[in-house]
């Protein structure tokens, strides 16, 4: 087995001048250079630093790794999120069997089928923002005009949040996620989440619409399964998740197309099958969820010929991973004609992302839709001035200015 050194590198989401759709080259370079290695992050503390596609896929499906946030050497990313741990607590930070519990609740309304069913209602969304920009542009801020408003209005309808107050919760949202905010801060942003939902959740179970929200209000609250705050906890995450990451893959992506024109104009003219394949191109490519997957090991763990120890921190750094040669030639190019439907920008394993149907809805019509809508579509600065989240636990960017 490979020996480690003992000065681990300092973990870093800062991306190299004039690569924003890269990977930070210093943990990139771990990929061929020391595949599994220690880091140092925030805090001083260290965790494995894993790098390479099947040594995440063998680890994210090993049951002795476990996603439990309570566990003493769980790798948080800054301050804030330290302080939220146990107050984040979800489906999605649960080990078996308490999460395939809590997350079957809400896996029949983000299957194939049900995601389907709403192309519909996403492509009215989508027709009414770009007559929106239309009206009072160009330019615009792509993001605030269409980027973050279409999967917060379809994630609103789906779990029944009054789209009105999207202000309030955009607001709340982007304090939990920043790697920059105190752990006051953090935390006071995600108490307003859940008493906002929870009181969301007990109106709908006196008085129950059809969408999720009633429905879990139903299940579980007033059947005394659930408590209103674990109910307004998970409501909490499906709302943030359901809008954060799908806001940054349509800005980030249409940036992205903007830097590579014969991909753009293929997305722009290209099938419903060659957009399907340009999404999954674009998820592996830009890999948004920078921080990667982040576990404990409960047990020893021996994985691409290291030894993890059991109580170990583990990093799946997924970003890296959908550059990983082994996997997929020159990763550093953006082809959408690629096979890349095995990135892991969800994951793998049981905890692989439950919206990810939703997300490749919302994408797959989003993008040729705003290139056919607007053909003249460019950054309306150089490429160099655009602000980048780096700052953020979801990679994109804080706007973009656009015109066409």
């Amino acid at each position: 087995m490979t020996e480690v050194p003992t000065a681990s590198p300092a973990y870093t989401t800062r991306r190299a001048a004039g690569c924003p759709f890269d990977p930070p080259p210093e943990m990139a370079g771990l990929l061929s250079s020391e595949p599994i290695s220690k880091v140092t992050l925030w805090n001083g503390a260290t965790a494995w630093y894993v790098t390479r596609h099947a040594d995440q896929v063998a680890l994210l499906r090993d049951e002795r790794i476990s996603a439990d946030n309570r566990r003493p050497a769980y790798p948080s990313f800054s301050a804030g999120s330290e302080a939220t741990r146990a107050h984040n607590r979800t489906f999605i930070t649960m080990d078996e069997p308490e999460h395939n519990e809590q997350r079957k609740r809400f896996t029949g309304d983000f299957t194939i089928k049900r995601t389907q069913a709403l192309r519909e209602r996403i492509e009215r969304i989508i027709g009414e923002l770009l007559d929106d920009m239309e009206k009072t542009g160009p330019p615009a801020d792509l993001v605030t005009s269409f980027a973050l408003p279409l999967p917060s209005l379809v994630i609103c309808e789906l779990l029944g949040v009054p789209y009105e107050d999207h202000g309030f919760f955009q607001r709340a949202s982007a304090v939990i996620v920043d790697t920059r905010s105190s752990a006051q801060d953090a935390l006071d942003a995600s108490q307003e989440l859940v008493d906002y939902l929870g009181d969301l959740v007990q109106k709908k179970a006196e008085h129950p619409g059809d969408d999720l929200l009633s429905r879990l209000a139903a299940d579980y609250l007033v059947t005394g399964i659930s408590t209103r705050d674990e109910c307004a906890k998970q409501a909490r995450l499906l709302l943030v998740a359901g809008h954060e990451t799908t806001a940054n893959m349509i800005a980030l992506g249409t940036c992205a197309l903007l830097q590579n024109p014969e991909q753009l104009a293929a997305v722009r003219d290209g099938s419903p099958q060659r957009v399907a394949g340009a999404v999954e191109e674009l998820l592996r490519y830009l890999s948004i969820t920078h921080l990667g997957r982040r576990r404990v090991a409960t047990e020893d763990i021996e994985v691409g010929g290291q030894l993890i120890r059991a109580g170990e921190a583990v990093i799946c750094a997924t970003d890296v991973a959908n550059r990983d040669p082994e996997v997929f030639e020159e990763p550093g190019r953006l082809d959408i004609d690629r096979q890349a439907r095995r990135h892991l920008a969800f994951g793998s394993g049981p905890h692989q992302c439950l919206g990810q149907n939703l997300a490749r809805v919302e994408l797959q019509l989003a993008y040729p839709a705003l290139l056919r809508r607007l053909p003249g579509l460019r950054l309306d600065r150089p490429l160099d001035e655009i602000n980048f989240r780096t700052d953020m636990a979801v990679y994109g960017v804080h706007e973009l200015p656009v015109a066409w």
